[in-house]
């Protein structure tokens, strides 16, 4: 995400941290509030829902215990994804069951953040200040969808190219009118479009964005590789287009490509860094799928309209 109107905010971001251990709780709200979140706490499961249910649009990200007496964090989350007014807030699980396996049944579950304890505080603001960019991002994209709204289930092709990562931003919002679930596709083309800037066109590896996000350097580096010569003139064409009830988008870079293969899913030895769950993201919850060319510099991002079948 980069730094521009997706920062506008009218109140502090708020956190619910849920944990049913009263010391773990009180460490984890101070380390937050020292950073200025504001923090809702929560000692069980039944009361996180009960807050985030009463307050949905309050809370900006869970911070979520999974080994919890009576509902557990699991079950929280299965709770939370079900309910329409909930499902995109980005869940936190922090637990001790730190074994690939059960990682893998939470990432699956669609937790994309992890954290193991004990808690150490920079993983744990770095991961937050992640979750935090992805709502701030989402709900700016969802206002700029709802002001392009309008007869875009008229629109069969288009084509489309951009160079920074305002314009892909500007384009995600536009074209996730295109398709038969705007919400569900938003986040899926916003992530794509937005690597294929960063990791596509101005060729920012894994590695570097790493330390560049732990230095708060990502955005400075992102605005000095446009101007250069080598980057300056690269640009991301996109193609979108609707077949009876399939719908296509095909995005290509000028990058060199990557090895695309080990980001379908996100790996739960990647669960705690503070980014690379992009691409898994639209794979898992915003398409039906995604094909790479061997390459790695074009991915066409798929999905089907859903056919309601009329009762009897």
């Amino acid at each position: 995400m980069n730094g521009s109107a997706l920062h506008c905010r009218q109140r502090a971001v708020t956190i619910l941290a849920v944990d049913d251990s009263a010391p773990t709780l009180q460490m984890l709200s101070s380390q937050l509030e020292e950073e200025g979140y504001s923090v809702i706490p929560a000692t069980n499961g039944m009361e996180a829902m009960e807050i985030i249910t009463s307050s949905p649009e309050s809370i900006d990200t869970i911070l979520l215990d999974r080994m919890m007496p009576g509902m557990d964090g699991m079950e929280v989350t299965r709770r939370i994804l079900q309910d329409q007014r909930l499902k995109y807030i980005p869940i936190i699980m922090q637990t001790a069951a730190d074994k690939p396996e059960e990682i893998s049944e939470g990432i699956k579950a669609g937790v994309f953040y992890y954290l193991t304890k004990p808690v150490e505080r920079r993983m744990l603001l770095s991961v937050v200040s992640s979750a935090i960019k992805e709502i701030e991002q989402r709900r700016a994209l969802e206002a700029e969808m709802k002001r392009h709204h309008m007869s875009f289930g008229l629109i069969s092709e288009l084509k489309s190219r951009y160079k920074s990562l305002e314009e892909a931003e500007s384009l995600a919002s536009f074209l996730a009118n295109c398709f038969p679930d705007a919400q569900r596709a938003l986040t899926g083309i916003s992530e794509l479009l937005i690597n294929a800037v960063e990791h596509g066109n101005l060729g920012i590896s894994y590695d570097t964005k790493t330390t560049l996000l732990e230095s708060n350097q990502w955005q400075g580096e992102i605005t000095k590789r446009l101007q250069e010569p080598i980057y300056a003139d690269k640009q991301v064409e996109v193609i979108f287009e609707k077949q009876y009830d399939t719908y296509f988008l095909q995005i290509t870079d000028q990058g060199n490509g990557f090895d695309w293969k080990k980001y379908l899913q996100l790996d739960p030895s990647r669960a705690s860094h503070n980014h690379g769950r992009g691409i898994a993201m639209a794979n898992m919850l915003a398409f039906d799928s995604l094909i790479y060319n061997q390459k790695g510099n074009q991915v066409t991002a798929i999905m089907e309209a859903k056919k309601t079948v009329a009762e009897p």
